[in-house]
């Protein structure tokens, strides 16, 4: 990577990489030379696995942060302590966050709370802190954050994840525009299916129904954070880039009811 070789080790914060996406996230930055913080609330015992293995890839210590991002005041006080274990932020990869579904006529406030709370105006506070630490350690850093295919397309039952996602997108690309000047550069990631615990029945026959015919790996997502972060995509900015297996292209179906026909 060329930022290790020609520059200072770059460093990049996850949130909620102790499981899932975030942990796969974390482990292509430590295995591309990254020095990673993850941060958790309340899964210490996944958090010190995930750390060990990043720091076995890294060859550096990972830094682990515990805190409640529903919280107003611990996007500040993670970024602080995110540099004082990393030194700097180069990246700040948004992925912390939880899928609450339900149709509007039935949807909890409560549920509408948590899922602001953590999917929307968490991450808006952690580029707005990210984001002064860059511009005054002059950083020309990158933020990443974890939208979804359901950003782009309407299901039922949606109204408040998906919801929040689109405007989680819409944010990004302003926030680009502001950041711009500072060389600071603001993408999205939109997963679509993840596989992020052990294969159930049902995958395989949801596979069949995507184009290319598998469901997406934490690492999948890892390795275009990892991409968008580098200097190949320096000229990219205030995009959303899915990774979804074509799963919301023009012409698919939206109940999954597509199978495929594939060349051997």
């Amino acid at each position: 990577m060329s930022e290790k070789q020609n520059g200072p080790q770059p460093a990049v914060l996850v949130t909620g990489g102790s499981s899932g996406i975030g942990r796969g996230i974390a482990l292509e930055f430590a295995a591309a030379g990254y020095r990673v913080a993850i941060t958790h609330y309340g899964d210490r015992e996944a958090a010190a696995a995930a750390a060990h293995e990043i720091s076995r890839l890294s060859g550096d210590a990972c830094g682990v942060i515990e805190g409640d991002l529903r919280k107003l005041e611990t996007a500040e006080a993670t970024i602080g302590e995110a540099l004082l274990i990393l030194g700097r932020l180069d990246v700040l990869v948004n992925n912390a966050g939880i899928g609450l579904y339900g149709r509007i006529q039935e949807l909890p406030a409560e549920n509408l709370d948590n899922l602001y709370g953590l999917n929307f105006r968490a991450p808006l506070l952690l580029m707005r802190d990210a984001s002064r630490q860059m511009i005054r350690q002059g950083v020309k850093g990158c933020i990443l954050n974890i939208t979804s295919s359901r950003a782009e397309r309407a299901y039922p039952g949606d109204a408040a994840y998906g919801g929040l996602k689109a405007g989680l997108k819409r944010a990004s690309e302003a926030a680009a525009l502001d950041l711009a000047p500072y060389g600071i550069r603001v993408n999205c990631l939109a997963p679509g299916a993840v596989l992020v615990r052990e294969p159930e029945p049902q995958v395989d026959k949801f596979a069949v129904t995507v184009p290319l015919g598998r469901i997406g790996l934490p690492g999948d997502i890892g390795g275009a954070a990892v991409w968008l972060a580098s200097g190949q995509a320096s000229y990219v900015t205030g995009i959303s880039l899915r990774i979804d297996d074509g799963l919301i292209l023009p012409g698919m179906p939206e109940d999954g009811s597509a199978s495929w026909n594939r060349g051997g």
